[in-house]
């Protein structure tokens, strides 16, 4: 399969199209079975998400968020499939914040290949297209992004909840001097595009959290690696796509 990130981009703002409604709108929030957030939002996106994928490349295997949460992850999965979050961030969704996501990655081999993610607020896609990073805004012509070398101050992207002594330590052992908190995927594409410099993750997130970003991130110049330096796999079937620790950094 060529890099398929420009479709992956129009499945993702379609889903956008039809979650952005729903954003501050006051709707239900239910609780799925690992106590996390869920909304119609949510079931919507993925709805459409599944669909257009089947379409456009029927066969090909999806783990999505949703469907994981009601049914379970596959036991074992081949060499291709897609990965996708509907609603990165619920909690910032249902908070009325504007930091969510539409991801969808690709994965072959063990590796995101392509992707897309989406920010329904602004409408702001990041996707891989020909070996590179790619941004468009609001379906508008697509410009290639590219990290930054490390800067002097560098700035580091953190979780809302992440503890202030936490999120001291990290600074310390990463060397940003600067910190932003937000929700989702997104700290992935401000790398990508130069707004941010790092991005590290000691604690817990599934694949279909980070597959897009970090195909959109690598097609960017940057990399996503273990603590120890090592590659970050994908495809952990036997651990029900749950993610160690990693750094993601320019």
């Amino acid at each position: 399969m060529s890099d398929p990130g420009a479709e992956l981009a129009d499945v993702c703002e379609a889903a956008a199209r039809l979650i952005l409604p729903l954003w501050r709108s006051g709707l239900e929030v239910t609780t799925k079975k690992d106590e996390s957030p869920v909304t119609e939002a949510d079931q919507r996106g993925e709805a459409l998400i599944l669909a257009e994928l089947e379409k456009r490349w029927p066969g090909v295997p999806v783990i999505s968020e949703e469907d994981a949460s009601e049914s379970g992850t596959p036991d074992q999965i081949g060499a291709t499939f897609f990965l996708v979050d509907p609603l990165d961030g619920t909690k910032a969704f249902v908070r009325g914040d504007v930091h969510f996501t539409v991801n969808i990655g690709l994965v072959q081999d063990g590796r995101p290949v392509a992707g897309a993610v989406c920010a329904p607020p602004t409408m702001e896609t990041w996707f891989t297209q020909g070996g590179r990073a790619m941004k468009r805004i609001e379906g508008g012509a697509a410009r290639p992004v590219h990290v930054r070398p490390w800067p002097a101050e560098p700035l580091g992207l953190i979780s809302h909840t992440m503890k202030p002594e936490t999120a001291d330590a990290l600074a310390e052992k990463y060397g940003f001097t600067r910190r932003e908190a937000m929700d989702s995927s997104i700290k992935f594409c401000r790398i990508a595009e130069g707004a941010a410099d790092i991005y590290p993750r000691h604690g817990p997130t599934m694949e279909w959290d980070i597959a897009a970003g970090q195909a959109v991130l690598e097609a960017a110049g940057g990399r996503v690696l273990t603590p120890e330096g090592e590659p970050f796999a994908y495809g952990k079937a036997q651990d029900g796509f749950k993610n160690g620790w990693f750094v993601a950094r320019s």
